[in-house]
């Protein structure tokens, strides 16, 4: 292996998440999940003082880094010498949160951008950067991996739903709603049986189908719960099954 492939590799194990006894990597791993807790501090704050631009400056250039240190190295976390190892590392999941969040770098070069304000709220994405550094969310993670057919399917009888009770019920009671929009907010919100109230039916058949409405969502919203836990503790009991071999 050449000097130039150690320092790679090196680099690789310093970036990825400390498993060991590297107090290099461990050291990382702290200062990355300190700037992901600090760098949020600029979206509790309604005016900008030098010290937020500070932080703002700092960690954003800390996430920049990194997201360019782990595109560079990617090739060992693919296990690919190949230029897909590159593409494959830029479309997976995390590396696209991790660019996410590095976005608002344009407000540090275009601060008086109107888009500017807009795009500080990818900030939040940061917090998913976390994930790599708990085991129990990369659990959770590849447990959402293992549903996703599961949970995209409820989500397609979701959405379904919520728009035919929302064309039903704007066909009963029409003059109850400005607009299909509102009918969609008030079957979203009848499914969820949150209920706020807002928008309350006035006829038989109206209420009817609200009743209706709230008794499904009770069932729907428990499924993907039901999936998700019974996939979680399925992972939990492999982890075990590994450890005692």
């Amino acid at each position: 292996m050449s000097d130039f492939e150690a320092y790679k590799k090196r680099l690789y194990e310093i970036i990825e998440a400390s498993t060991g006894d590297d107090a290099t990597s461990r050291a990382y791993d702290l200062m990355t999940m300190t700037a992901v807790l600090v760098g949020l501090l600029p979206l509790t704050m309604k005016t900008e003082t030098v010290y937020i631009r500070a932080i703002d400056i700092s960690t954003t250039l800390i996430f920049l880094f990194d997201y360019l240190a782990r595109f560079y190295t990617s090739d060992y976390k693919m296990g690919v010498k190949s230029y897909i190892a590159y593409i494959a590392y830029v479309l997976s999941p995390l590396a696209v949160f991790d660019f996410l969040s590095i976005v608002p770098i344009v407000s540090l070069i275009l601060p008086s951008h109107p888009l500017v304000r807009l795009l500080r709220i990818f900030r939040i994405f940061r917090l998913v950067k976390l994930v790599r550094y708990s085991k129990t969310m990369v659990n959770i993670t590849n447990v959402l991996r293992r549903v996703r057919k599961q949970l995209m399917a409820v989500l397609i009888l979701t959405v379904t739903y919520i728009f035919a009770s929302g064309m039903i019920i704007f066909q009963i009671e029409p003059e109850l709603f400005d607009s299909f929009f509102d009918a969609l907010y008030w079957a979203t919100i009848s499914l969820t049986t949150i209920g706020y109230g807002d928008i309350s039916p006035i006829t038989s058949a109206g209420r009817l189908v609200t009743m209706i409405s709230s008794l499904i969502g009770v069932a729907v919203i428990a499924l993907p719960s039901g999936i998700i836990t019974a996939a979680y503790m399925d992972e939990i009991k492999k982890k075990k099954s590994k450890l005692e071999l």
